[in-house]
């Protein structure tokens, strides 16, 4: 191992935090307030490169916005038509313009498809108490720890997944709301397929949720649509997809979702 990647190291080993996406958006989050204070107590020489470097990034954000922002610009045309019969004098020294729109249609459509890339058929679910989801074990005679969690909801856990001693082991899956499998729905075909389950992509409720592998309603989870036959654009197999679950599968003992196409 080279030196000075033990970070990168544990990560694959053991991985992250549960809480790990949570920490890092309200890092992010916060980081404004920690600059503004920064810029504020600085002094002398540093407060000048800081505050040359924050104008920089000002400078570049703008321009970025002002490349997205849809509006009308009027442009010298560079060759004046010649016009048929006689011009008024009044018109005789004006400059003709050519409006044209800063976006081409191209932009535009990419921007669409990428707005439309995450429509879900339920954009909005009710978010999930932990105390419906783990159920607390009490472990030991005499101490009667309670640090371990037994999950009640339908869970998925990949090939190949080995439990942890029961002394290591602070979530436990069962056995029996383990699911491999989805009755997933074309929506365009308007024909369901039971597909293998490959991962779950985001459980909306939790970060947490997600990297235990938790489906709820609303659960974009990753299926394999190799046996559909669908293909892109360059005529490669598609693999995986992503589809949305629209019911309680706790509740009905299957997982159903829709394909997001």
């Amino acid at each position: 191992m080279p030196q000075n990647e033990y970070i990168e190291r544990s990560i694959k080993l053991h991985g992250r935090r549960f809480d790990h996406e949570e920490r890092t958006r309200k890092r992010e989050a916060r980081k404004v307030h920690t600059e503004s204070h920064k810029a504020q107590r600085l002094q002398g020489i540093k407060a000048k490169i800081y505050n040359k470097k924050r104008h920089n990034e000002k400078i570049q954000l703008k321009k970025t916005i002002k490349q997205h922002a849809e509006s009308m610009n009027k442009q010298k045309s560079a060759e004046q038509p010649v016009q048929d019969g006689a011009v008024p004098t009044y018109l005789l020294d004006r400059e003709n313009q050519s409006r044209s729109k800063v976006l081409s249609n191209m932009v535009k459509q990419k921007r669409k498809e990428k707005a439309g890339k995450w429509d879900v058929p339920i954009p909005k679910v009710k978010g999930l108490d932990e105390a419906d989801v783990f159920k607390v074990l009490k472990s030991g005679k005499r101490g009667a720890k309670q640090w371990k969690r037994m999950i009640n909801k339908v869970t998925f856990v990949g090939e190949g997944f080995t439990r942890k001693p029961p002394k290591y082991e602070r979530f436990i899956r069962p056995s029996a709301l383990r699911f491999k499998k989805a009755h997933v729905t074309h929506p365009e075909l308007k024909t369901t397929f039971c597909l293998p389950i490959l991962g779950v992509k985001k459980n909306p409720s939790s970060p947490m949720y997600t990297q235990l592998g938790v489906i709820t309603k609303g659960t974009v989870i990753e299926v394999n649509v190799s046996d559909l036959g669908l293909v892109t654009q360059s005529g490669k197999v598609v693999w995986g997809k992503y589809a949305q679950v629209t019911n309680h599968p706790e509740n009905d003992g299957c997982i159903n979702a829709v394909l997001l196409v």
